[in-house]
């Protein structure tokens, strides 16, 4: 509108306040300029292409109708007011494996995000899922990803701007396995607390029983001592 430089990351003109198009990329998820042909987050082709549906479906934040788009190999859905993404639960499976092989490949070379939770507790409200309407959990991603997203456990996930893009990252960092081997680590301790408690009990059980048999013998003799007495 005014032909003033602006950054990679905005969304609209800090000048005239224009709104800027912007869209996912199709390997990081962040946000771009349309029309750009290499993402300047990751480098990826910034190859996608938006389809038809018959069902709208409209953003749990804004209550925009969203697009359905096809980005590299997922499909998925774009609100262009808000530029939050709805991502069912078959397409983020797949987006989860597919950066953990390239987690693999990368090794441990970027540092994994910060597990401290970043979120505006004023802003913060519960939104409805847009395939059943019913008010979606929040939940950290992995438990230590720092990324807070809204989930519905049958249809899918909703992430606000950049979330699912800072989520990648994570993944390629290794993250995923590190969460991992946290809750196997933790499942382990957990498990030997139960055995040491299990076992503490059977001593008990044991030490109970051993009383109980010789109050059993001291009677019998108490009762035969009695009864060579009447004889």
């Amino acid at each position: 509108m005014c032909g003033a430089a602006t950054e990679t990351e905005s969304t609209q003109c800090r000048y005239c306040g224009a709104r800027l198009a912007t869209v996912a990329c199709p390997s990081c998820f962040g946000m771009i300029f349309k029309g750009t042909k290499f993402c300047p987050h990751c480098g990826a082709r910034a190859a996608r292409a938006e389809e038809t549906e018959e069902k709208e479906r409209r953003c749990p934040r804004c209550r925009t109708e969203m697009k359905l788009i096809a980005v590299g190999s997922s499909s998925l859905r774009e609100c262009p007011q808000c530029e939050g993404l709805w991502v069912d639960v078959e397409s983020f499976n797949n987006i989860c494996a597919d950066r953990e092989q390239q987690s693999a490949v990368l090794g441990a070379a970027s540092p994994a995000p910060s597990s401290e939770l970043k979120t505006d507790e004023s802003r913060v409200h519960y939104v409805p899922c847009p395939e059943c309407g019913q008010l979606m959990n929040r939940i950290n991603f992995a438990r230590c990803s720092g990324v807070v997203v809204d989930v519905c456990k049958g249809h899918g996930t909703w992430f606000d701007r950049d979330e699912l893009r800072q989520i990648v990252e994570f993944i390629r960092a290794g993250g995923l396995e590190a969460s991992r081997t946290r809750e196997l680590t933790k499942i382990e301790e957990e498990r030997r607390a139960l055995q040491q408690e299990q076992l503490a009990a059977g001593l008990n059980q044991n030490s109970l029983g051993s009383g109980l048999n010789a109050y059993s013998r001291a009677g019998v003799l108490h009762a035969a001592r009695g009864l060579l007495k009447i004889l």
